[in-house]
């Protein structure tokens, strides 16, 4: 199987299972946060849905330079984010599909103008930078959810809230 087609595979499941989890951030809350050095409700919901679409700019880009290319969501709500998460994916999947697999192995970089965060091969730095800093996040948003007394979906199987 390519590297392309295992993406594709798990793009389908895991953005499945990152739809149920952000459906359920209450509007309410979002300036919530569990202690004051952690990120609030509201900004790790949108982190992990633009985590999303970094996808498209390691597959179609060399680099991204925080202080040109990037641009922090303005979504206000958990209606927005889902919209985004739906556009997203269709972005994604287009790159994916058009994407050459012999370029799995070229250099992307994660750069400050001049200052270079981290360089490794596309391959990696969507496993690593976008793939598990999402579902690092997306379980942290599960604790965060936990703590709202909000049910948490099952995203690999039933959750405690699914079993009754």
């Amino acid at each position: 199987m390519s590297i392309t087609k295992s993406y594709l595979l798990e793009l389908g499941h895991e953005l499945n299972s990152t739809k149920k989890i952000v459906a359920c951030v209450p509007n309410d809350k979002w300036g919530w946060k569990p202690h004051e050095k952690s990120m609030n409700l509201g900004d790790l919901a949108k982190h992990i849905v633009e985590l999303t679409i970094w996808t498209e700019n390691i597959l179609t880009k060399d680099s991204l330079d925080f202080q040109i290319d990037y641009k922090p969501l303005e979504a206000q709500t958990t209606e927005e984010l889902l919209v985004l998460l739906d556009k997203y994916e269709k972005a994604v999947i287009s790159a994916l599909n058009m994407f050459d697999e012999e370029k799995w192995m070229s250099e992307w970089k994660l750069k400050s103008g001049d200052h270079i965060i981290v360089a490794m091969p596309k391959v990696g730095a969507n496993r690593f930078i976008v793939n598990n800093h999402i579902y690092h996040h997306r379980g942290q948003l599960s604790v965060y959810l936990r703590l709202l007394d909000v049910a948490i979906p099952g995203m690999y199987g039933p959750s405690a809230d699914d079993v009754k």
